[in-house]
């Protein structure tokens, strides 16, 4: 059996963080600008923020994160992860999966791009982009660019 990627630990840290709502240990994962990008939420920006933001949801849902497939290539990781909830007071529990992109600097988290439908939000998802993410400035094809010289970002 192949030992486990370091950014798959951290990734698992950071979850093991998340599930008991304690500061710490989610923060000892994430760099100070640490920068977390979602498709139904503001942007959270900096490591006690974003600390601060899970100890304060997790509790409200009774959160449970697992990783349960990942992919490492040079300073990113891809994760598939489940989520077990309870999505409001006396509800069933329920479960959602979903994938995040991670950008990694000197071995801690410093980028996290979730992607997952948030069906349990007040206000209806109309876009599955991320919010406040910089798709122009990073290369990303932008609607109505179907002539522009827009090369994708594959390494081959």
């Amino acid at each position: 059996m192949a030992a486990e990627h370091p950014y798959v630990t951290t990734i698992k840290r950071y979850y093991e963080g998340c599930n008991l709502a304690d500061f710490d240990i989610i923060r000892e994962t994430f760099t100070e600008d640490v920068v977390h990008y979602f498709t139904h939420a503001p942007v959270v920006r900096g490591g006690d923020a974003l600390a601060h933001f899970w100890t304060r949801v997790v509790p409200r849902y009774g959160n449970h994160f697992t990783v349960d497939h990942a992919i490492v290539q040079d300073q990113e990781a891809v994760i598939e992860w489940s989520l077990e909830l309870t999505p409001a007071k006396g509800a069933e529990r329920e479960l959602i999966r979903g994938a995040e992109w991670y950008v990694f600097r000197d071995d801690k988290i410093a980028e996290i791009r979730a992607y997952y439908l948030n069906r349990f939000d007040p206000i209806p998802q109309t876009s599955f982009e991320l919010r406040d993410y910089p798709y122009a400035e990073r290369g990303y094809y932008m609607l109505g660019a179907k002539n522009s010289t827009h090369k994708p970002a594959i390494d081959s």
